[in-house]
């Protein structure tokens, strides 16, 4: 394993994070507020430590599988730590188990939040939050690669480690223009959002927040209430943003150089639109059943489907007080998730159709026992890695899932707010049920359930073996043994 090079891009990453935080800091110069001097503490931290990472010398700069693994992985931790600098500098969150959750939930787009008053934030402190979610949407090292030659050639390592879903694919020859046309299809779209919102009378502030948020799929809120009292016409840009930002960019891509049929014949993308659609359409006549409100219950129903199947979790009312089914279809779907490929989170739609798939011509194999037939995606055969690591995958995530709730039940809250919490994380979504409603927050647990949602939370976000790998204790045998032969 190349350590040496493993540091110097842990030190690149750090440089890049004191750069990001002069975002936020032109913010608290814009409102004239004492976080100033907050940010340049933080921005100082991080570059200097960057710095120093960076005089490391090494002449192999290739980065290979494993190396991905552990930079994107380390990186993430990285981030978040230093990243909770300027909470705990500026008091707003003291604590730093506390600012590390906000941070990690933050970067990692969860949007669990240990807080109870967010309004109580100053507006630089706002931004941060929120923009953390932008800068962990698409992927720290994936921003790196389209910009900056990270190693010899070897960067699709590094796209696969942090990018989500199945399969990573390269849209053109070279990984790094691959990176920066994602790159430019996010930061269009959430310009056009900005710009959108501006037409429905939201500040440039809260325009800036929520077209972090959403881009990120991250959802935290600004307010208190989260969305409840923005106007509808917010709160439907903000669902088709959402919807939008949940959908594979490999489809943008073929939108925009292969025609609308091509972008459509993604078959994860259909499935995720009628998963959308039908559990819109079930939840939004329950509400109407109950209320007799038809606009505000769709308006709630299709707000609420968005923000839990692309992971999001804002809220404009508190799904917690919805019927039985309701709440199942959005639990549900905060395991189902958004598409591979994009920046929403869950175990993706792609996974599920590649189990369905499975499970079908396993039913027919005892049918047919002689007969062969090979699983297809948009016609042509789904390979058997691809299938073997979608099964890996679920088997991993059901065990840590289980884990993570054992560990929790602990603390003894009830098994609702347990499950839901660590759904919540793992899954990247935000808000959960009981005690972790959307009216609620995760400030409730102790420092040990904190940091095993934490973990989860990291691990979720990463696809599980990024961050799994470091705990392998062959990893770092093969990384000690190497450094030894390399002294003699």
């Amino acid at each position: 394993m190349n350590y040496k090079r493993i540091l110097r891009t842990l030190g690149i990453v750090l440089c890049f994070e004191s750069a990001l935080m002069v975002v936020p800091l032109i913010c608290a110069i814009i409102f004239k507020e004492p976080e100033v001097f907050d940010f340049l503490k933080s921005i100082l931290v991080c570059f200097s430590f960057g710095g120093l990472l960076l005089l490391l010398k090494t002449k192999n700069k290739n980065i290979y599988s494993k190396d991905g693994f552990v930079i994107v992985a380390l990186s993430w931790i990285v981030m978040s730590t230093f990243g909770a600098l300027p909470f705990i500098i500026s008091r707003s969150i003291p604590d730093f188990i506390d600012a590390f959750f906000e941070t990690a939930s933050g970067f990692t787009t969860t949007g669990a939040s240990i807080l109870k008053d967010v309004e109580a934030l100053p507006k630089s402190m706002l931004l941060w939050r929120s923009f953390t979610h932008w800068i962990g949407g698409m992927g720290v090292l994936v921003f790196l690669v389209a910009l900056l030659p990270l190693s010899g050639g070897n960067n699709l390592y590094l796209m696969k480690a942090e990018s989500t879903g199945p399969a990573v694919s390269k849209l053109v020859p070279k990984v790094k223009h691959t990176a920066r046309i994602l790159y430019l299809i996010y930061l269009g779209m959430t310009i056009i959002e900005f710009i959108l919102l501006l037409f429905g009378k939201m500040s440039v502030f809260d325009a800036l927040n929520t077209s972090f948020g959403t881009a990120g799929t991250g959802g935290f809120g600004f307010r208190n209430d989260s969305f409840a009292s923005f106007s509808p016409y917010i709160q439907w840009v903000v669902t088709i943003f959402m919807i939008l930002f949940g959908v594979n960019f490999n489809a943008y891509y073929l939108l925009l150089f292969g025609g609308l049929k091509k972008a459509l014949g993604i078959e994860e993308v259909r499935y995720y639109f009628i998963i959308i659609l039908i559990s819109t359409g079930i939840i939004s006549f329950q509400l109407i059943s109950n209320s007799g409100e038809t606009f505000k219950s769709i308006t709630d129903a299709a707000f609420q489907v968005a923000s839990i199947i692309t992971t999001t979790g804002f809220a404009t009312t508190d799904f917690n007080l919805w019927p039985q089914t309701s709440k199942t279809i959005l639990v549900i779907l905060m395991f189902v998730g958004a598409c591979a490929g994009s920046t929403g989170g869950g175990m993706k739609v792609s996974r599920f159709i590649i189990l369905i798939k499975s499970l079908i011509k396993e039913l027919n194999s005892y049918i047919h026992p002689k007969s062969i037939s090979k699983i297809k995606m948009e016609g042509k055969v789904v390979e058997h890695e691809v299938v073997r690591a979608t099964n890996v995958y679920v088997i991993t995530f059901v065990l840590l899932f289980t884990a993570s709730v054992l560990a929790i039940s602990i603390e003894g809250k009830d098994l609702v707010t347990n499950f839901t919490a660590v759904a919540a994380t793992i899954n990247n979504i935000g808000p959960g049920l009981e005690a972790v409603g959307p009216t609620q927050n995760f400030g409730g647990f102790t420092d040990f359930s904190k940091f095993i949602l934490m973990f989860d939370m990291l691990a979720g976000r990463l696809e599980l073996f990024p961050l799994l790998i470091l705990f392998h204790p062959r990893l770092w045998k093969d990384m000690f043994i190497r450094h030894k032969r390399q002294k003699k």
